[in-house]
């Protein structure tokens, strides 16, 4: 399966960004009403500077207290973005998500942001492959 499939089978693509300078307090409260786990970090909803997550955040309030609610994402964001493309293999999306231990991936075409997918996501679409593929031996061993 594709990564373009996974897109057209969300509800919601839009992708929720929010600005470096923004606090990590506002990003903490983006991310518990959008109900989402990660956010990207742009200036103008197109290009990608980085990318927060919850687990960011809460990995430095353990370890330096709730001070870090008050520093810029661009202090606590991933800089060094690890991507992928539509036309890429769902199984090599989860290769690189499941080596880098990370659970959201820009999609980016072009240099442009044009959607985010979690690893929830890409799970998903690979059951429903193993299903679609399970459903297909069985009907040539039954002679369906």
């Amino acid at each position: 399966m594709l990564v373009s499939q996974i897109l057209k089978s969300k509800a919601d693509i839009a992708v929720v960004t929010i600005s470096s300078g923004a606090t990590i307090a506002e990003a903490a409260a983006v991310l518990s009403e959008r109900r989402i786990g990660a956010l990207i970090v742009s200036k103008d909803g197109k290009a990608a500077e980085g990318i927060l997550s919850e687990r960011d955040i809460v990995r430095e309030l353990g370890a330096r207290g709730p001070a870090v609610l008050g520093e810029k994402v661009a202090a606590l964001m991933t800089k060094k973005l690890v991507s992928c493309g539509r036309g890429d293999q769902t199984d090599a999306v989860l290769q690189k998500m499941t080596d880098g231990r990370f659970r959201h991936m820009p999609v980016i075409e072009g240099g442009a942001l044009v959607g985010l997918i979690s690893i929830g996501d890409v799970v998903k679409a690979r059951l429903m492959e193993l299903a679609a593929e399970k459903e297909a031996l069985e009907g040539m061993i039954k002679g369906f």
